[in-house]
Formats: C-alpha cells, structure tokens, sequence
C-alpha cells in the first residue's frame, strides 16, 4: 500500500490534459492516498453529491482500506495478523478477505509468480517497511527470508485469517492499490452515473464515456526513468487497467542495478529484459495483480498465460537498440 512496489504507468489521460474544455457535467477530484496520489473524473447527474462532499466519501473509503490492508500502519488488519507471535489467527473484514482470495487464485493460475507472502523477502532486500540494507543480502539470509513465505502456511477460516507458521508475513501492495480502485468505482456506481475514470497512482478503471461522447484516451508510458515520453494510446470503455514496471523503483550496488520486483520463487530481483507489463481486466485488482506477476515471469510466459487466460495484456522489452512491444491477441481490438 504506502510501500511503493509498483512503478506507475504515466496514466496521461488525454481527458485531464484539456481540462479547461470540460463540459461543466464533468467533476474532477484529486487527492493521496496509499502513499500516492489519485485523480477521478466523473459524469455528473442528480444523484451525485457536490463535489466536496462526494471526495469526503471517497477520502473515507479510500482511508478505510488503508486501515485494512497497509503494511505500513501498524494497528491495520493485516498488520495485526503479520504481528502476531505465534500459530494463530485474527478476524479480518470482507474486504481484506475479498483481496486474499483473488491473490490465491492468481497465485495459481500464475504458478507461484504472484505470493503475497514475499513480504520476509521485500523487507530483506529493502523495498518494504523495514530500513534497506546497505548490502545485498546473502544467499543464507534469502534462503532464511523464503523460509518464511509460502501460501500453503496461509489459512482462510471463516472471517479469520490463520497463520501456520508463525514468521508468516503477508503483503498485498501487488494488488490492494487496484481493490481501491474497484473501490472507489463501485461507490460511483451506487450513483448511477453514465461514466467515470478513477486512477490510483496508475491503476484505472474506466466506465462508459467522457461527457462529449468520446471514449476515455489513456497514455501508457515508455519505460524510462523520466516516465514522459508516450508508447501507446489505448480508447476504452468500462474497463480496468493495471500497469508493473521495474524501471522507476530499484537501488544499486556497485553499479548493479537490483529491482522491486521480487521472484517469490527465486528470492532474487528480476532479471530479465521486461520491462513493463499492461493487464486489462474488468477488475483493476485481477489487471494489478497479472500485471505484477508477470513482470515476475516475464515476456514468454506472460504471453502463454495470456493466450491461455484471454488476457488483453501490453508488454514492453528494453533491448539493446530501444524497446520492442508485444501485444495478445485480446489485446489488438484496443490498438489505434
């Protein structure tokens, strides 16, 4: 969550950039949270609150998931289930219980490349809360930190989350940033309105069209540290997109270069040449949740997943002589 595991696509949502010709049906918010920022856009009707009272309900939900999923807030749920000393468990909200569920099943579906139980690792090599290391960690301290990860130590009993091994340490920043935003869509759609795009720090779901009609125009990003040179423009409609990256997020040591992305099964950083991967789903928490595994995977198998899945999935190679774009085929239709 406040931890930063994922590298932000440049969400240049073409709508924002002429701002200044907005229909006045158009509400615009914007905001932090989740140790980023957000920014929504939304069709405006009868049954929306005023603007001011519609981003107070938003900051209290989006403050909500916080409470329930950071690493970062030692009395949130998950932080009082990774606490807890011993072979026990704790009660949890249907939120949480929600998130967990769908991180199993695209642990399985990825072969293991997405584990919300890496958290031992990414403290180890220092993306997480804890301090980094002024050291790359050694092979007995990986083999130490994997020791305590593995879902199969993980137990859901009811409303209760249940660790078998008492070191386990869960960690959902690869997919509770796209819950909020399914969040904070489904709170728009009580309302009833004809359109919205929500975007957390990257992470956007989109809901019919802009108010002239059009379709909602997303920029995603080169894969360059900078992030403000644009790869591709997509047009959707009701539709959710995620984007992971190694190239923003990452230290160095003696002039390696260690990303975020960590290989649960491995318990090393990515090292190969993907860049960045786009998942789109109906769901911005499954689209966060593929596009983190596979930056794990890689190109590849994050294709064959793909064509196995129907994933609509973007993925960008850094090579030598610049970078090469692969598309699936569920992709395509969304291409201009």
């Amino acid at each position: 969550m406040v931890n930063l595991l994922r590298s932000v696509i440049f969400m240049a949502v073409i709508s924002l950039i002429t701002a200044c010709s907005q229909p006045e049906t158009t509400v615009q918010l914007a905001g932090k949270t989740m140790g980023t920022t957000y920014h929504i856009t939304v069709i405006a009707n009868a049954q929306l609150p005023e603007a001011n009272l519609l981003q107070t309900e938003i900051d209290m939900a989006l403050e909500i998931v916080n409470n329930q999923m950071s690493t970062y807030r030692p009395n949130s749920e998950l932080s009082r289930f990774n606490q807890l000393q011993i072979r026990q468990g704790t009660e949890v909200s249907a939120d949480t219980l929600t998130v967990v569920n769908e991180a199993i099943r695209l642990y399985e579906v990825t072969n293991g490349a997405l584990d919300i139980t890496i958290g031992p690792l990414i403290n180890l090599w220092g993306f997480g809360p804890d301090k980094r290391p002024t050291t790359s960690p050694s092979l007995e301290a990986i083999e130490a930190a994997k020791a305590k990860t593995g879902l199969s130590e993980l137990t859901i009993d009811g409303n209760r989350l249940v660790k078998d091994n008492a070191d386990l340490y869960v960690d959902l920043s690869s997919i509770a940033k796209g819950f909020g935003v399914d969040k904070i869509a489904s709170l728009l759609d009580k309302y009833q309105v004809s359109g919205y795009l929500v975007e957390i720090g990257g992470e956007i779901s989109v809901k019919g069209h802009k108010a002239d009609g059009s379709k909602w125009r997303i920029a995603v990003e080169k894969p360059t540290e900078d992030g403000q040179e644009v790869q591709q423009v997509i047009e959707l409609d009701t539709m959710a997109l995620a984007t992971s990256g190694d190239y923003r997020i990452y230290h160095e040591e003696n002039g390696e270069r260690f990303s975020h992305l960590i290989d649960p099964r491995s318990g090393y950083p990515i090292k190969h040449k993907l860049a960045s991967a786009t998942v789109l789903h109906k769901s911005s928490m499954t689209a966060d949740g593929y596009a983190t595994a596979m930056m794990v995977l890689g190109t590849e198998a994050s294709l064959a997943l793909a064509k196995e899945q129907n994933l609509a999935i973007m993925l960008i190679e850094k090579q030598e002589q610049g970078y090469q774009v692969y598309y699936s085929e569920a992709f395509k239709p969304y291409l201009n």
